[in-house]
């Protein structure tokens, strides 16, 4: 019996120390090797990697990209709007040993310097250029993220700002803004349409000037379209110029009869 628990804590022993000693590293992953306390050259993987039992220590950094999503934070723009702004980073260990090495918890530390340069950057910016130039903003984000996580051997590829929360009183404003710009665009459009209008009213009475009959020809054209419509009585004026011509000839017929009686 003695001999039977021997034999079992030598197999637990030898399941441990293969458990210690090998290591699988996935694609996605790098295995970064301290060997008594030294840092390995190059970091190890992917695939089956064995390790010295109670000399190396590996630690696993993923290579994928990771989103990250920055908290909102409370910024007072140039023009001294207080808002709130949340943002995305997107970033990608390139330097696995470095990330390791120079900072604690390269996860951690990202995440910290995205908000602290999310409120410096934009805390710089005004209202109209957050809401307006945001591709600019974003690049701007981006160049600085990148420039202070490059000795962490992290790369940030794309900052977005998602979010711009407005405080109440001033997206009144804004809509007060907008429905004020919509009215005078209207105004302008209208005062453009009447210009052309009256151009085209002058052109119209130079033709009718030349040719009197266009206006005639005009009004009975007014009176099909009115004609057309189902109405029961129709108050028009005639022009005086059909009268004409019966007045001319009572004219001439009581200058006869005046020229008779001389």
């Amino acid at each position: 019996m003695p001999q039977f628990y021997g034999f079992f804590f030598i197999i637990l022993a030898v399941i441990f120390l293969l458990s210690s000693m090998i290591k699988i590293v996935r694609e996605y992953e790098r295995g970064v090797i301290f060997r008594l306390g030294r840092l390995l050259p190059k970091p190890k993987g992917p695939g089956l990697i064995i390790l010295i039992p109670m000399i190396d220590r590996m630690v696993k950094i993923g290579l994928r990209t990771v989103a990250m999503d920055v908290p909102p934070q409370d910024i007072i723009t140039k023009d001294n709007v207080s808002v709130k702004v949340n943002a995305v980073i997107y970033f990608r260990v390139m330097e696995p040993d470095k990330a390791v090495v120079e900072v604690e918890d390269y996860m951690y530390a990202t995440s910290q310097l995205a908000q602290t340069t999310l409120r410096s950057v934009l805390g710089q910016s005004e209202l109209d250029e957050l809401l307006s130039a945001r591709e600019k903003i974003n690049e701007q984000l981006q160049g600085i993220l990148d420039r202070h996580t490059d000795p962490w051997g992290i790369k940030v590829s794309t900052v977005e700002v998602k979010h711009v929360d407005l405080p109440e009183s001033m997206q009144r404003a804004m809509a007060r803004q907008a429905e004020a710009e919509r009215e005078r665009r209207a105004k302008v459009i209208n005062a453009e349409g009447e210009f052309q209008a009256s151009h085209r009213l002058a052109e119209a009475s130079t033709v009718i000037q030349a040719h009197p009959m266009a206006l005639q020809l005009r009004f009975l054209q007014t009176l099909t379209e009115v004609a057309s419509e189902n109405n029961s009585t129709i108050v028009f004026p005639i022009p005086i110029d059909l009268f004409e011509p019966f007045i001319k000839a009572k004219e001439l017929q009581l200058k006869a009869e005046a020229e008779k009686k001389e």
